[in-house]
């Protein structure tokens, strides 16, 4: 079985990568504790025990407390008064809201990658789209293709060179893979919705904002019907 590993590239993760030891620790541990979350291996509602999680990931208590504060603003976690830190519910009342922001963003984030990429993130762009055209005759599983979406929403943004768009975008990404997490079972065509993003990606290559804007905004509204559907 093909796996895909992810590596986020938002703006926050940038700066860590570029500090001291203690960062590069409070990094690794806010990537781990997220992709958890975000995939749901941690559920929704699960109690956060950051002795466990320290364990689990080889790290002291201070990187994950440092993580569990990122996490916490990017509306994955919550933390409770006498009662501890818990994973944050996926509602599906939320979905009008976070597409709400990513119809508008996306699109954006698209044009401007159309514009600004530069040679690597063309190569990198392009190595991604031949990774989603083997999605179908390769043995990709659904969390398989789940991590490879999540690759390219990533270097999309990067490839924007705007960190407050990009770090804006990947946390309400990361909030609507929970969602797509949630209804995975009933959701058609996983392997299709992905590879969606094959013409993004060469309109993004080719330096075709507009058409690159048109086809990201399709793909959000195309999620947020597919989810509607699944209900």
């Amino acid at each position: 079985m093909q796996q895909v590993a992810t590596e986020p590239t938002d703006g926050a993760a940038r700066g860590s990568e570029a500090g001291g030891e203690e960062l590069s620790l409070a990094e690794r541990a806010y990537r781990a504790v997220r992709d958890r979350l975000v995939m749901l291996e941690i559920r929704p509602g699960a109690p956060i025990n950051e002795e466990q999680l320290a364990q689990s990931l080889g790290v002291g208590r201070t990187p994950v407390r440092e993580a569990l504060k990122r996490l916490q603003y990017e509306r994955l976690i919550a933390t409770y008064p006498r009662r501890g830190t818990f994973a944050t519910d996926v509602n599906i009342t939320d979905l009008a809201h976070i597409s709400e922001v990513r119809q508008e963003l996306e699109p954006l984030a698209a044009a401007q990658a159309a514009r600004r990429a530069t040679a690597a993130d063309r190569a990198n762009l392009t190595a991604l789209r031949r990774e989603l055209e083997s999605a179908h005759s390769a043995q990709y599983d659904t969390i398989a293709l789940m991590h490879l979406d999540l690759q390219v929403h990533r270097a999309v943004y990067a490839a924007a060179h705007n960190p407050y768009l990009e770090d804006t975008l990947v946390r309400h990404d990361n909030l609507a893979t929970r969602i797509w997490c949630l209804f995975i079972d009933r959701l058609s065509d996983m392997a299709g919705h992905v590879e969606e993003h094959g013409p993004l990606i060469e309109a993004i290559v080719a330096g075709e904002p507009e058409k690159a804007a048109r086809l990201a905004r399709g793909h959000v509204e195309g999620f947020e019907r597919a989810i509607r559907e699944a209900i």
